[in-house]
């Protein structure tokens, strides 16, 4: 049975500035985030440019990446919550350095084919299931409590600074080189995680043998924590539903962009580069608009903004003209829209479960928000080639707007200030 830990005290201790194990933890994340946008670039350009990908091909390798969630994120929490995190983090890393760096190498022997694309996709998944579990997870190891915002609200900053920086950089090499080399980069970036976390310390330890119960006890209880609570499960439905319906539309614009439109992968790079600085901007602002709007206000309202931010996406086709503004616009606004909203969830949930249950509610909630991707990104696929990229686009939006609705009609849309723990959830939305 989980306990509640001993609330923290007022006085959160030195700034993060000030706390090296942090600092290297944050180096080596922000350095792998730019070498994923690199991938992120990468992976799409090589797939429909180099072994010229359709629709369904395109869809089955945006699926790939996202599969493990579906398919191992529930256990990956239980897993998680009895163990270390660091070590999980290190050894997942390791596993993505080799298979990213298999890639080029199979394309300098001449034998690279899609379906090796999707199958190292979903071996880098699973990796990623564990890292992005252990990451969430080790966040309050690592930080006080009070600090928790503040240290996603970094790292958040460090990923969108990545958004810009990495398809802007991508775009640029890949009119010197070809996109399996930015796949060595990015490789050689989670390289450098895995280097900056093995010098990290922290006083985590595993749980010990005799606490652990049965796996599908532990997996239950995770899912129990999640769904009840009715602002985390409305946080969880609505994330889920526009995931899925943002998977959707967006598993299709590397190939409305770099095919039908006639962009260069170069122009691709460049323009998400210009619409990732609303990230950083997101970042930025998060917290003050959190103060100004309400901790719980401010969920809905980005839920919306994140809409609001399709719609030029779904012009694109429409408007072939104006595609490249379009582009930065959507992007832009999106970005914002995912930074506030997750900065302010993200940090709710932390603060409120506890340290015990971190793992599990984690993968819990990763398992239902990320593992309707693949499903949405097969059906991508599927749709684009029977009705056309411009009305799959047009879908996606009207589904975001009815998913959104999950956080639009719960308490949270009235509530100026989020609770600071699970009983006070209990007294406030029940």
């Amino acid at each position: 049975m989980t306990t509640e830990p001993t609330a923290a005290a007022p006085s959160s201790g030195p700034s993060l500035w000030r706390r090296p194990n942090f600092l290297r933890f944050w180096g080596g994340e922000a350095g792998a985030q730019l070498g994923s946008e690199l991938g992120f670039l990468a992976m799409p350009v090589l797939a429909i440019i180099l072994l010229g990908a359709d629709e369904i091909e395109v869809g089955l390798l945006g699926a790939a990446g996202t599969l493990a969630f579906l398919i191992v994120g529930l256990p990956a929490g239980a897993w998680i919550d009895r163990a270390r995190k660091r070590p999980i983090m290190m050894r997942a890393n390791a596993v993505r350095v080799l298979a990213l760096a298999a890639v080029p190498l199979l394309w300098w022997a001449g034998v690279l084919e899609v379906w090796h694309l999707i199958l190292f996709a979903v071996v880098v998944g699973v990796a990623t299931v564990f890292f992005d579990v252990a990451y969430q997870s080790y966040i309050p190891v690592l930080v006080p409590r009070a600090r928790i915002a503040d240290a996603n609200g970094k790292l958040e900053s460090t990923a969108q600074l990545a958004g810009v920086g990495g398809p802007a950089l991508g775009g640029l090499l890949l009119t010197i080189v070809q996109a399996p080399v930015l796949l060595v980069a990015t490789a050689a970036t989670y390289l450098g995680s895995f280097v900056m976390l093995a010098t990290v310390r922290d006083d985590e330890v595993a749980r010990p043998k005799e606490d652990r119960r049965p796996l599908r006890v532990e997996i239950a209880e995770g899912l129990r924590f999640v769904f009840g609570n009715r602002l985390l499960r409305a946080i969880t439905l609505c994330t889920a539903s526009t995931n899925f319906f943002a998977t959707i539309g967006l598993t299709m614009l590397p190939l409305l962009v770099l095919r039908d439109l006639g962009l260069g992968p170069e122009i691709f790079g460049i323009a998400t580069a210009v619409g990732a600085i609303g990230g950083i901007v997101g970042a930025i602002v998060a917290a003050r608009l959190s103060a100004i709007v309400g901790e719980g206000t401010i969920i809905p309202v980005a839920a919306l903004l994140g809409v609001v931010g399709l719609i030029p996406i779904v012009l694109m086709p429409l408007l072939p003209a104006a595609a490249i503004p379009l582009l930065m616009l959507g992007q832009a606004l999106s970005a914002i829209a995912v930074l506030v909203y997750n900065i302010a969830q993200v940090s709710f949930r932390q603060r409120i479960c506890p340290l015990p249950l971190l793992g599990r509610m984690n993968a819990s909630i990763r398992f239902v928000v990320w593992g309707v991707m693949p499903i949405a990104g097969v059906l991508s696929g599927l749709l684009a080639a029977q009705l056309g990229i411009a009305t799959t686009l047009q879908i996606a939006l009207v589904g975001m707007l009815l998913g959104s609705g999950f956080v639009v009609l719960s308490p949270l849309l009235r509530m100026r200030r989020l609770p600071d723990s699970a009983d006070e959830c209990t007294t406030i939305a029940r």
